[in-house]
């Protein structure tokens, strides 16, 4: 069976961001803009309704034809969609796991397309299996609240200062343990930190651990993938070490995360991102009037995001 089997196929409204007026947080007639990103549901903004084009329909599904190609959503509110976008629409009645489901299936077929080959073409004819297995109408799905408000206000980092990651941390690797090892010992409920860019590194839960916790790990090996460790954990080789010489608390930490993983660019399979480079790199924070890393004000900010009261 093929996406045209099950979906109407066809393109969005195919606005650019920057001709939107970006919705400030109290604005009630706006939408989400939904753009090729593969995060946050796709959802890059909220954006003030322009006259004369009609939103999406709620309940559609919107992929991504380039960009983070076949990143695929269902969208439950109305919503603008971006260059290169197509919106599927149900060509029968559909639960919300049903849809759920194909969103699944279409983004399992991403490992064939990239930046140079897109899905614009080939969309349409993309092969899914030929029925939902029953096992997905048990699945019990659990809607991820938040009580922190959304903003759309930009930060200005202008007095921000740039501070070496050696100057926070002290960098080292860590106790290389291999997977045999932990196989033997058994499961339990210490993370196994490796290399892998997903799941916030880990691979498994063993009852055993050489590190602890409350750090932060970069993988030295692919892609220089930082993660939060707040438990005690065993690692795999090639993943370095983070060790804060401040008083670092898992807001703060995931903080730091996110600043960090912006240098991922720069790194692959050719060019490590190891111990010296870790330790010479510059990373951009907020100050206090003294000119250190103001910390309070980090805590703070996460705290406030959107889905932070869940962490």
């Amino acid at each position: 069976m093929k996406v045209s089997d099950i979906f109407y196929v066809k393109y969005g409204v195919d606005l650019e961001l920057i001709n939107c007026e970006i919705a400030d947080e109290d604005d009630l007639d706006c939408v989400n803009f939904v753009s090729r990103t593969a995060e946050n549901n796709g959802v890059s903004a909220r954006v003030k309704l322009i006259d004369g084009i009609e939103p999406q329909a709620a309940g559609t599904i919107s992929c991504a034809a380039g960009g983070s190609v076949l990143s695929t959503f269902l969208q439950e509110k109305p919503y603008y969609s971006g260059r290169d976008l197509f919106v599927l629409t149900p060509k029968y009645e559909m639960t919300k796991k049903e849809k759920l489901f194909w969103c699944t299936a279409i983004k399992f077929n991403a490992y064939k397309y990239n930046y140079g080959r897109q899905a614009n073409k080939t969309l349409a004819d993309i092969v899914l299996p030929d029925s939902i297995p029953k096992w997905v109408d048990n699945v019990d799905i659990k809607t991820i609240t938040t009580v922190n408000k959304s903003s759309n206000k930009k930060i200005d980092t202008s007095s921000w200062k740039y501070f070496k990651i050696e100057d926070l941390f002290d960098v080292t690797g860590s106790s290389t343990t291999p997977l045999t090892k932990l196989q033997e010992i058994g499961k339990g409920n210490y993370p196994y930190v490796t290399t892998q860019a997903k799941n916030n590194g880990i691979a498994g839960y063993y009852d055993y651990y050489t590190e602890k916790g409350n750090v932060l790990t970069v993988d030295s090996a692919v892609l220089g993938f930082c993660t939060y460790q707040e438990k005690s954990f065993s690692a795999s080789d090639h993943v370095e070490l983070l060790i804060p010489k401040f008083k670092m608390n898992k807001y703060i930490g995931l903080f730091f995360v996110t600043i960090i993983n912006k240098e991922n660019f720069r790194y692959n399979y050719g060019i490590k991102f190891n111990q010296g480079k870790i330790k010479k790199t510059k990373i951009k924070l907020p100050i206090t009037p003294d000119g250190n890393v103001d910390f309070n004000y980090i805590e703070t900010f996460v705290k406030k995001l959107p889905f932070a009261d869940r962490i």
